[in-house]
């Protein structure tokens, strides 16, 4: 049963109704006439090959509300790429694909390097900012949407309830972030649930008087890779390039946006992805590496806020991060238990020793090197730098699809699953 309690410092918008939906598609048809809608796919080529992939296709032709698709499609050979390419030949949404490894968008990431403008290394976020830049540069999308592309049970509603907030004017809304439960047969998110909740709430009690942490914990699911935004917003906000995506989103927007302007979004009764493994044994993988980021990534913006942090602070919050996860392993115990769902306490606390671990790593890392990786600059400013930047950007794209168009004849459509 959902509820329409309103919590923390933004607008939670609620399932309330069965019938939302088709009242929502129905307005987004008519609202993106004047809105029009860019829904952005960051994807590595492997998420073809996989089972999510194929119904988010299946599923994405169905929708008629989208001006244009743009897939950032990572770790992709010139060939696997072409099969990307054929996977949504038959698409009456016009779909570009920005092949990431291609050496005409490598040259134009050199060409910002030398002009002293650093996109980062490889990954979701460099991904994600060029998909921005490309909407950008064709100039007829309003609105931009971003969700990923390992959903396992992908239903069109996820993306009808994620753009309707900051489609429709009278609401209001610059930026809206998906919310939703992470069930299958178990309770899943441990990274939010474990790591990034009693992180915040930690760091809360060492520091009360930031607005910023406030901000966050407002989220029910901080870490959801789902938001929207208007093209205000992509264009004046930075990215990082590793796994802090969301939580530096979460900042830039902190930064530049009114609260008022900010909403979340339920979008999906259950939300199944792909599942990263728990790799203690290596801090460059898996969660380790997830949970690694994001706390340099929320180290890095509260300094940005003005916060002081000492090696004694760091180590008060270890502790108090430790104390504040095990007491949410027991309160979801308990959740657990009342629902008949199935829950091991034991490699909970596991992913809690392995979660201190990263802290550890990131707040030494902090304290050694404050400013981490820098953020991708934003659109304005490489223009400033590179004012023909939008226009050697669709050439490139053009030139890489006119190689698929000449390659069509040569390579068998790619047969993809439902």
């Amino acid at each position: 049963m959902a509820d329409f309690f309103q919590n923390g410092l933004i607008t939670t918008l609620h399932r309330l109704s069965k019938n939302g939906r088709a009242h929502m598609e129905k307005g987004l048809e008519e609202l993106a006439e004047t809105s029009p809608i860019g829904l952005v796919l960051p994807a590595l080529y492997s998420e073809f090959e996989g089972p999510a992939m194929p119904k988010i296709i299946e599923q994405l032709r169905r929708v008629r509300f989208l001006r244009r698709i743009v897939l950032s499609l990572d770790s992709a050979s010139q060939e696997q790429y072409l099969q990307a390419r054929q996977a949504f030949a038959d698409f009456q949404i016009p779909v570009t694909i920005l092949w990431e490894d291609g050496v005409r968008i490598q040259n134009l990431f050199r060409l910002l390097e030398a002009n002293g403008l650093s996109v980062g290394p490889q990954g979701k976020g460099r991904g994600c900012w060029l998909a921005f830049g490309y909407l950008l540069a064709k100039a007829d999308c309003d609105v931009f949407a971003l969700h990923d592309c390992d959903v396992l049970n992908y239903n069109p509603e996820l993306l009808v309830r994620l753009c309707y907030p900051v489609v429709n004017r009278n609401l209001g809304f610059w930026f809206c972030k998906g919310y939703y439960a992470r069930i299958s047969t178990q309770m899943n998110g441990r990274v939010t649930r474990l790591f990034v909740t009693p992180m915040v709430r930690a760091i809360q009690d060492l520091t009360p008087e930031i607005p910023f942490l406030r901000f966050v914990d407002s989220f029910r699911y901080v870490l959801a890779g789902e938001f929207a935004m208007n093209s205000y917003l992509a264009r004046t906000i930075r990215i990082p390039a590793d796994w802090g995506l969301e939580m530096g989103v979460l900042a830039e927007v902190y930064r530049n946006c009114s609260l008022a302007r900010i909403c979340q979004v339920d979008i999906a009764d259950r939300y199944d992805h792909k599942h990263q493994d728990l790799t203690s044994a290596s801090p460059h993988r898996g969660l380790q590496r997830m949970t690694y980021d994001v706390a340099r990534s929320l180290l890095r913006t509260l300094a940005a806020e003005g916060v002081v942090f000492s090696s004694d602070h760091l180590r008060s919050l270890m502790i108090r991060y430790v104390r504040n996860a095990e007491d949410a392993i027991s309160r979801y115990y308990a959740d657990a238990v009342l629902n008949d769902l199935p829950f091991d306490r034991h490699s909970e606390e596991l992913a809690v020793e392995v979660f201190a671990r990263s802290l550890s790593s990131a707040a030494g890392d902090f304290l050694q090197k404050a400013d981490g990786l820098p953020l991708i600059p934003n659109w304005n400013r490489v223009l400033a730098a590179v004012p023909n930047f939008f226009d050697l950007l669709k050439e490139a794209i053009a030139q890489d699809e006119a190689i698929s168009a000449a390659s069509k004849s040569i390579l068998e459509p790619m047969r993809l699953s439902a």
